[in-house]
C-alpha cells in the first residue's frame, strides 16, 4: 500500500479540505485524541474534493465522517471505549459519525455483507480495500500540523470526477448502488461500469 506524502494533488487536496470548517474542526479535534494510528477518510474527503471542483457548498450532501484506527486489542470492550471517546470528542460536528478499528472488521463483516475476509494487516492495507479507488483515502493531521496522506489508488480519479469499483472486496451490487447514489447527487461524476 502506496502511503503519500508531498504530491501536487496531495497539497492540493489538503488545500481544499483546509477549506472546509468541519474538516478543520474534526482534524484539530482528532489529534486531540492523542490515537497514533488514525485517518478520517473516504466519503467526507472525497465529496468535499467532489463538491469544490463542482462549485457546490463543500459540506453539501455529506452524511458522514469516517474515523479509522488500528488496534490490535480486537476486543468489542476497546473498540467501545475508543467509539465513545471519539464521539464524546466529535459530538458537535454536523456529520454522522462511523468509527471503526479496522484490526477487528473481518470479525463483522460476514454478518454484515455475507462474505468473510481475512483480518488487515494494517491501517493502510485496509484503506485499499475501501469500496472505489476515488474513495480509498484517509488522511490525518499531527498535533504539530503535519498532514499524513493514505491513498493506495493515488489521487488521479478522485480529481477527474471518476468512480470505479476497487473489487478486492466490494460485490457488484454494492458497487452499482453506490455509484447510483453519488452520480445523483453529484452529476458530473463519471462512473466507469463494474465490467
Amino acid at each position: 500500500m502506496v502511503v503519500m506524502n508531498e504530491t501536487n494533488l496531495g497539497n492540493r487536496l489538503i488545500q481544499i479540505v483546509e477549506m472546509n470548517p468541519v474538516l478543520v474542526r474534526a482534524f484539530k479535534q482528532a489529534s486531540a485524541l492523542q490515537i497514533d494510528r488514525y485517518y478520517i477518510g473516504a466519503g467526507c474527503i472525497t465529496q468535499t474534493v467532489w463538491n469544490y471542483l463542482c462549485g457546490r457548498p463543500l459540506n453539501d450532501g455529506i452524511k458522514d465522517l469516517d474515523f479509522v484506527f488500528f488496534d490490535e486489542d480486537v476486543s468489542y470492550e476497546k473498540e467501545d471505549m475508543i467509539i465513545r471517546r471519539v464521539t464524546e470528542t466529535f459530538g458537535d460536528l454536523p456529520y454522522q459519525l462511523d468509527v471503526k478499528n479496522q484490526a477487528r472488521v473481518h470479525l463483522w463483516y460476514e454478518k454484515r455483507f455475507g462474505y468473510p475476509i481475512q483480518p488487515y494487516g494494517t491501517l493502510e492495507e485496509a484503506i485499499g480495500f475501501w469500496p472505489t479507488t476515488a474513495t480509498s483515502i484517509g488522511l490525518s493531521r499531527s498535533s504539530e500540523g503535519e498532514w499524513k496522506l493514505c491513498a493506495p489508488f493515488g489521487l488521479d480519479d478522485l480529481f477527474a470526477l471518476i468512480v470505479r469499483a476497487n473489487k478486492a472486496q466490494i460485490t457488484k451490487p454494492y458497487y452499482e448502488q453506490k455509484a447510483a447514489r453519488w452520480k445523483g447527487k453529484w452529476p458530473a461524476l463519471t462512473v466507469i461500469p463494474w465490467e
